[in-house]
């Protein structure tokens, strides 16, 4: 039987949060870990061009290699591409959004999202507050340091405590639930704990996305074979501290870096 694979996109190595749950509740699923460093950080994009890299970005893998379903492993990307991908291709496409219902549901002082600043002013994240946490005292913080420090976390860099308390400080004693709300964040889980206190539940959306993935794909898994199994990284440009990088990733089981640009970008 051939191998079922699916395609991760990110900008960043954030989406890897979203890996560690997808491969635990579906080890028997190949993955192809794309993401875009040329264009990093995607907040700092126009809409048209975000939409724009990631559907080239997608296309190129759909097309060249056997994927079953994709998953957009970024909040910022999943907020405007999902519309233009579902209509372009055929196979099941997944985003991820912040974990707000989920986390109005167990807050009880008040919820904190954090996120990046594309994710915390867009509509689509405001609706999500109006329709399932209005009756809750929602505090946002809008952050690019966090989305660096996880970056630099993977490449082992140690993180500056003192500089996430800065940034976390509008959260401070106001909220008794925080939603991660970039898949970057969750690499930081540890010392998001450590800054606001081991009593403010985290909550992203990991897991909710690894059981849709495995929803989706339900009917391949009974003929599924996993004796071809892979996980295979690309990226649009050279990473940064590539050797440090690598050790992360080749922790998680994955190949070498591999460098591919995006086809016309």
């Amino acid at each position: 039987m051939p191998e079922t694979r699916i395609l991760m996109f990110d900008s960043g190595v954030g989406g890897i949060s979203v890996f560690k749950d997808i491969k635990a509740r579906l080890p028997w699923v190949s993955v192809t870990y794309a993401f875009d460093n040329e264009a990093y950080p995607y907040g700092e994009l126009s809409q048209d061009e975000l939409v724009d890299r990631v559907e080239k970005y997608v296309q190129h893998f759909v097309e060249t290699q056997n994927i079953s379903l994709v998953v957009i492993a970024c909040n910022t990307a999943s907020t405007v591409v999902l519309p233009r991908l579902r209509d372009k291709f055929s196979i099941p496409i997944v985003g991820v959004v912040p974990a707000i219902k989920p986390a109005s549901q167990r807050a009880n002082l008040g919820v904190g999202l954090i996120a990046t600043p594309a994710t915390v002013t867009r509509e689509y994240t405001h609706d999500l507050i109006k329709d399932f946490a209005k009756d809750k005292d929602v505090k946002m913080v809008g952050t690019t340091e966090l989305v660096d420090m996880a970056e630099q976390k993977l490449r082992g860099v140690s993180i500056d405590l003192t500089l996430l308390a800065q940034v976390l400080q509008p959260l401070k004693g106001n909220i008794d639930v925080a939603v991660l709300g970039c898949t970057h964040f969750p690499l930081l889980r540890n010392e998001i704990h450590q800054v606001l206190g081991a009593d403010v539940m985290l909550v992203d959306s990991g897991e909710a996305i690894s059981r849709r993935v495995e929803f989706l794909l339900k009917e391949i898994l009974a003929t599924n074979t996993s004796d071809e199994l892979s996980y295979d990284v690309y990226c649009s440009a050279e990473p940064y501290s590539r050797s440090a990088l690598q050790s992360s990733f080749t922790e998680l089981g994955f190949s070498e870096i591999r460098i591919h640009p995006l086809k016309g970008a």
